[in-house]
This record gives structure tokens, C-alpha cells and sequence, in this order.
């Protein structure tokens, strides 16, 4: 029978990547020269940490960053920005966290989102993915064009796709 996986992971290399030719921008951007931006990136957290004089200046290193990553062929859905905080003397700092895996609720959400399609598909919760079965390829193909144009906040990858 033909089935696929639903899940939410992304390449952490191309997201390095991205962070890297931030902080290269950054530097070399003459409105944020003087503004003591930096970022960088801790893989075993998997976070990205932001600083900046200001919030101009931080929130211009963010835009910097989320365009990167779009060039990277990565979705933007795998960063979730925390709240900006005060950092050393004026500074401003903020924390972004990568999502990798799909939540409870959130595949709760997806399983109601396939069964509400109407179509002759088995839908079933394994840890963090989700697993997808029908007779017919085509259904299968529906339901993952159906998901790649809804609004649900994660990123979702398709993946063993067997016939």
C-alpha cells in the first residue's frame, strides 16, 4: 500500500551556512557597522543567539538572517523567535530556537487537517512524524499538496514516499 512520512526536520549545516554569511553581512553593512551586531549559533542547543547595540540594528541582523536562509532553500517556520531582552549597557539581545520534530498538538492538528480532505487515507501518530496510507498514489499526492498550502506554523518535509 502506498504510504509516506510527515516530518519536521531541516539540515543544520544550512542553517550554519546561513548564520555564517550573517554575520559576513553584517559586517560589511556599512548602517550596521558600528552597532556591535553579532550572532552565532550553538548546534547542541540548537540556538541561535542574536546581540546588538539596538533594536534597529538586531532586528536588521534578524532580517538578514531569515533572507539567508530562504537562499539556502530552508523554511523560515524552523526559527521561533523568543522575546528580546536587555543585554550588557544598552545592548539588546534575542534567542532563537530551531524546531525540529512535530508536537503532539501539532500532529493532533494534522490528522484532523488529512480527515477533513475527505479522502480514502489512513493517517497515524509515530513519535515525532506522522505516517500517511492509501490506496491510491494520487490521494497521497492530494494530501501533501492540500499541507503544503495550509497555514500550519511548522515546517513539514514528505519523505519515504513508497509505492
Amino acid at each position: 500500500m502506498p504510504s509516506f512520512d510527515i516530518v519536521s526536520t531541516f539540515n543544520i549545516q544550512e542553517v550554519d551556512n546561513a548564520v555564517n554569511i550573517t554575520a559576513r553581512e553584517v559586517m560589511t553593512r556599512y548602517d550596521l557597522k558600528d552597532q556591535k551586531c553579532r550572532i552565532t549559533l550553538n548546534k547542541t542547543d540548537k540556538k541561535i543567539t542574536v546581540e546588538a547595540a539596538n533594536e534597529m540594528a538586531l532586528k536588521a541582523t534578524t532580517d538578514i538572517l531569515q533572507n539567508r536562509t530562504v537562499n539556502r532553500k530552508l523554511s523560515i517556520k524552523i526559527y521561533e523567535f523568543l522575546d528580546i531582552e536587555s543585554a550588557a549597557g544598552l545592548s539588546v539581545r534575542q534567542t532563537i530556537n530551531l524546531k525540529e520534530g512535530i508536537s503532539k498538538e501539532n500532529s493532533k492538528k494534522i490528522n484532523t487537517f488529512i480527515k477533513d480532505l475527505k479522502l480514502k487515507t489512513q493517517s497515524q501518530i509515530q513519535g515525532d512524524q506522522l505516517r500517511v496510507t492509501a490506496k491510491k498514489i494520487d490521494d497521497l499526492q492530494t494530501v501533501i499538496e492540500k499541507l503544503k498550502g495550509s497555514n500550519i506554523d511548522i515546517h513539514l518535509d514528505f519523505v519515504n514516499f513508497k509505492k
